[in-house]
């Protein structure tokens, strides 16, 4: 036995160990330390008794409120289009797809004002709209478009993936069964890509929940009618600290929660597969 062989092989064993955990604290501190230290800036008791402020509670009922709407939007439009486009050819095809992918790579600040300019009170559109007596900008309707725009790439790059990579050949056997086009998309498309479907459908509401620029922009910061989660905090870091802690807390848990669930989605897909 080579006994001074077997010395450097755990030394070298030990030290990758070494390197790895440096490497490992290294990128996972800087990232970990300022969510964490959230934690620590407010009590349990204030926590909870902030919990029941005005602001609070109206802030999170409306970020609630239209990321629900804005994600039933963005599936119920988003999943026949993410079908078609990824089985049809058609001239403009990679133009779709570059406007699709625009919001990922825009300035959220940007984004406000693209939309104002197509929706505010004198935009390209926006102006016929107010000559009929209906606002859009700095509306609730504002919100739930600024976060449609921003949010929904996350979900139609995924439904598009995920439509190219099914084997056609699952939907052509249902086919000559006698089964419709909708019957298959139905029966055998939409289960067998339901796990990734629905990985999009929580980044998309994550990502819509915390929308802040282009909400800002185009929605303003109206109690009640625009302020989400993100301004509330925004406003509350410079009048009332606890109402901004409490609420960047409460983002916090959602935006874990939601990294949770999408990775446990992902393992449980991988797991089938």
């Amino acid at each position: 036995m080579n006994i001074p062989r077997m010395k450097d092989q755990g030394i070298r064993r030990r030290l990758t160990y070494v390197v790895a955990a440096i490497l490992i604290l290294s990128v996972t501190l800087p990232l970990a330390l300022p969510v964490t230290a959230l934690f620590f800036r407010i009590t349990p008791e204030l926590f909870f008794s902030s919990l029941q402020d005005p602001q609070v509670i109206g802030a999170l009922s409306l970020s609630l409120l239209t990321t629900t709407i804005t994600l039933v939007i963005v599936i119920g439009l988003g999943t026949p289009f993410a079908f078609f486009h990824s089985r049809m050819d058609y001239p403009g095809k990679i133009i779709v797809d570059t406007f699709i992918d625009l919001p990922l790579v825009l300035p959220p600040a940007v984004a406000g004002v693209a939309l104002l300019a197509l929706w505010g009170r004198v935009g390209f559109l926006g102006r016929y709209f107010n000559a009929s007596g209906i606002s859009i900008a700095f509306t609730t309707l504002a919100v739930i478009t600024a976060q449609i725009f921003v949010a929904s790439p996350f979900y139609l790059r995924q439904a598009k993936s995920l439509f190219e990579q099914l084997d056609p050949a699952y939907e052509q056997a249902a086919s000559t069964l006698g089964a419709s086009p909708l019957r298959v998309f139905a029966s055998v498309t939409l289960p067998m890509t339901a796990g990734g479907l629905v990985s999009g459908a929580v980044m998309t509401f994550g990502r819509a929940l915390g929308e802040f620029g282009a909400t800002i922009m185009f929605a303003g910061n109206l109690p009640g009618v625009s302020q989400t989660m993100p301004l509330a905090v925004y406003v509350g870091m410079e009048s009332d600290y606890l109402i901004g802690i409490t609420l960047s807390i409460i983002l916090v848990i959602i935006s874990f929660a939601i990294m949770i669930a999408v990775r446990l989605i992902a393992r449980k897909e991988a797991f089938h597969a």
